[in-house]
């Protein structure tokens, strides 16, 4: 039996509600999951991933002992239940239907809201995302929102303005999982948060959990932690969970 839970995060991987969400996390009602998907164990005695390596790891099963933990530090930072799915990290994992995404989100009521990555540029977030809105492509579904993945959708040149929305429907780079959401599905801002230093404190400690990822990203996305980078402002999106007509 699923838990009666009035918000559900899914987190593709153990860092992806803390850079994307923290902030509207702490508004949202309780109580909360953030669940991750790919947040099952590794295969034994499988070589260690090259994003593992980079991040300084030298076994698989080191790499998700850690990670493992280090989640579960953000999450009660912020005031956040940890819930793990079955499944491997992507570079461990197979194709297919993503184990217990299924029965997880049927079992929720409609007084429930889950936030679904947007999936930019990550082929694990949008799998995600496609097998969460099938999910909830019902009636009687939990009501649902999409959200900005960080630090991703962040570098986005009009990135905490109010016309992001607008330039991620025409950005050829940073845009292309909006567009593809948006010709299927309406959608409407929910929250637009451009953090305030208090907001941003409290996300930096739960981001500063995530420590053995964050020297790999600096290097792919530069300023990742500074106050004025990607990280600083947070959107999501309503969505109706019926496809437009002839879509």
């Amino acid at each position: 039996m699923t838990p009666p839970w009035r918000t559900v995060v899914l987190s593709p991987h153990f860092d992806d509600a803390a850079l994307s969400v923290a902030a509207l996390v702490r508004q949202l009602p309780r109580p909360l999951t953030v669940v991750t998907v790919f947040g099952g164990p590794p295969p034994e005695g499988g070589p260690v991933s090259w994003w593992d390596a980079t991040c300084g790891f030298s076994s698989a099963a080191e790499a998700y002992a850690c990670r493992r933990a280090e989640d579960a530090r953000a999450c009660t930072l912020l005031e956040a239940e940890q819930t793990l799915l079955p499944n491997p990290d992507g570079p461990y994992g197979t194709a297919g239907p993503l184990r217990g995404l299924d029965p997880l989100l049927t079992g929720l009521t409609p007084d429930t809201t889950v936030l679904v990555p947007l999936g930019t540029n990550q082929p694990d977030h949008e799998r995600v995302r496609h097998q969460a809105l099938a999910a909830l492509d019902r009636p009687d579904a939990a009501r649902t929102w999409v959200y900005a993945d960080l630090p991703y959708t962040g570098h986005l040149p009009e990135w905490a303005t109010d016309g992001a929305s607008a330039a991620l429907a025409a950005s050829q780079k940073w845009g292309l999982a909006y567009q593809e959401l948006t010709r299927h599905r309406p959608c409407t801002v929910a929250h637009d948060l451009r953090l305030d230093d208090e907001q941003w404190a409290a996300k930096r400690a739960a981001v500063l959990c995530h420590a053995s990822q964050l020297a790999p990203l600096a290097a792919d996305h530069g300023s990742l932690a500074a106050r004025s980078g990607p990280l600083r402002a947070e959107l999501a999106w309503t969505l109706d969970a019926r496809p437009r007509p002839g879509a």
